[in-house]
């Protein structure tokens, strides 16, 4: 039999470290809604951050060391969660939370272009309101007050004169740094015409060249300053007696703005012509009798028309002086007449030109105008020995003996009383034809000449028929059938001379075409006649 014995033993029971963070807490993001998020915040920190964790022993008392404290744009904020057990053990997890913004303000009103007019001054305060005022946008946040700003440097891109424009951006930036824009436009325009200046009074005036002077005026500009305009004239002559002229200024800015003032000038002409020739008597010899002058009228006689002309010649033919008297009567288009007239007195002085010649029996009639330089031939032709017997200006040689005979002619030419005094030797001494090729065909006559002193084609030349023994007499006509040239036994020498006063003041005839008869002498051809061309430039 076994004695019962007794054992004591002593057990402690303690809690084991069986706190175990299962799920530490978590960060969180949260987008802020401009009242704090408190209850996002909250809920995270109720559910302890959203850690968990497990114990064997007791139940577990979650605490954080949450303060309060706002996230201030993303700055986050760190919260230890602690978890505690009935027996006093713990345990920690830490996790931040941060109240985001990444939204940009909300533009509810787009900054507006704004245009001034020009005030010459860069229109700084029109500017700088516009500038101050955002261009007139507004903008709108959840989470913070907003600041405006814009980039405007000071510069305006020229336009004309003194405007031009700004391509400004304006932003809108909450606290956070998130930003929006919106642009618009700052113009300065001209769009105003320059104040123009009262223009001179209208008046009257006889002639165009009475017109008062022009004089610059001067108009001021709200973005340009002063203008000055120089006139125009624009005249209306339809009416040539009551000629119509405007004269206008225009003032125009740099930007194309304009303005303008007009003066009107009435110009009735109410004055007979007035000749602007001198027409004083003139006293010249009778060689150098001029010709009418051609009259030239001054600027207040328009369109004037010599309606009529007279010359008095009081020459008698003979060797006196005498006088010529021009009268002329003039209209101008608004019928104002005017009498005006000129005297010439001439100091008359006779000239005798004599002239020799052997001719023929048989050459036939001789007309003793082909002795003749002049181009009066209204005179008569006189006999001065032998009395013979003339047709006019016609001597036939077979009906006087062999023999010298003497023929007298005065006329006036060209102003002058001019004596020709021709002898001619009648005699026997004919020349039969001679044959080919001294015949008619062979006679080669220039057809053009161009004496220019180039020495070529210089003078007027008959040729082909060389060693014939024919002379030439030749005559030369202008297109009036006036005599400019005359020679006889011609020696191929002219080159387009004449007397000056058969062509004006030149030596040299006009270039145009002329006309020439030539006697073949000791030939018994017909006279030769044709058109040749004289170029004397």
């Amino acid at each position: 039999m076994c004695n019962p014995s007794t054992v004591e033993r002593t057990f402690s029971i303690t809690a084991p470290d069986a706190l175990v963070i299962t799920s530490e807490a978590t960060n969180i993001n949260i987008q802020c809604d401009g009242t704090g998020n408190n209850g996002a915040i909250q809920e995270w920190l109720d559910n302890n951050g959203y850690a968990t964790v497990s114990n064997n022993c007791s139940e577990v008392t979650w605490t954080n060391n949450y303060g309060g404290a706002s996230s201030d744009c993303a700055n986050p904020i760190e919260v230890t969660f602690t978890a505690t057990d009935a027996c006093g053990n713990f345990t920690t997890t830490t996790a931040t939370y941060a109240i985001l913004d990444t939204i940009a303000p909300t533009i509810e009103i787009e900054a507006a272009d704004y245009t001034v007019e020009c005030d010459g001054l860069g229109n700084l305060t029109d500017l700088q309101t516009w500038l101050d005022n955002n261009g007139g946008a507004s903008a709108s946040d959840d989470c913070s007050s907003i600041v405006w700003d814009h980039d405007y440097k000071g510069i305006l891109t020229p336009g004309c004169g003194l405007t031009g424009f700004a391509i400004v951006n304006f932003k809108a930036t909450d606290a956070c740094g998130n930003e929006s824009f919106t642009t618009a436009t700052f113009t300065i325009e001209d769009t105003t015409a320059p104040v123009a200046p009262a223009a001179p009074a209208d008046v009257t005036a006889q002639c165009v060249t009475e017109l008062p002077a022009a004089i610059d005026l001067t108009a001021t500009d709200n973005c340009a300053g002063d203008i000055v305009a120089s006139p125009v004239d624009t005249t209306d002559d339809s009416d040539p007696c009551n000629v119509i002229v405007t004269r206008t200024w225009t003032f125009t800015d740099a930007c194309n703005n304009t303005s303008s003032v007009s003066q009107t000038i009435t110009v009735a002409d109410t004055t007979a012509p007035v000749a602007t020739n001198d027409l004083t008597d003139i006293f010249v010899s009778c060689s150098q009798v001029p010709e009418p002058p051609v009259l030239v009228f001054d600027d207040c006689s328009s369109d004037v028309t010599i309606v009529n002309f007279e010359e008095v010649n009081t020459s008698d033919g003979s060797e006196t002086d005498y006088e010529i008297i021009w009268n002329w009567t003039v209209v101008d288009t608004c019928g104002n007449e005017a009498q005006l007239s000129q005297a010439v007195f001439v100091t008359n002085e006779n000239t005798i030109t004599t002239v020799s010649d052997d001719r023929c029996i048989d050459d036939g009639i001789i007309d003793l105008f082909d002795y003749y330089n002049g181009s009066n031939t209204s005179g008569t032709w006189m006999s001065v020995s032998n009395n013979v017997i003339l047709d006019g200006s016609f001597f036939d040689p077979l009906t006087v003996d062999l023999g010298d005979y003497i023929f007298s002619y005065t006329a006036m030419d060209n102003g002058c009383s001019n004596t020709t005094e021709v002898t001619l030797n009648i005699n026997a001494d004919c020349i039969v034809l001679a044959p080919e090729p001294c015949d008619r065909e062979n006679i080669v006559v220039s057809t053009a000449i161009t004496p220019n002193g180039d020495q070529w084609n210089e003078n007027f030349e008959i040729s082909g028929v060389n060693g014939c023994g024919y002379a030439y007499d030749i005559q030369i006509f202008n297109r009036w059938g006036a005599i400019i040239y005359k020679a006889n036994n011609y020696q191929n020498n002219w080159n387009g001379s004449a007397h000056q006063s058969s062509i004006g003041g030149a030596d040299k005839v006009p270039t145009g075409t002329y006309y020439y008869i030539i006697n073949v002498r000791n030939s018994g051809f017909k006279p030769l006649t044709g058109y040749f061309y004289v170029g004397t430039k």
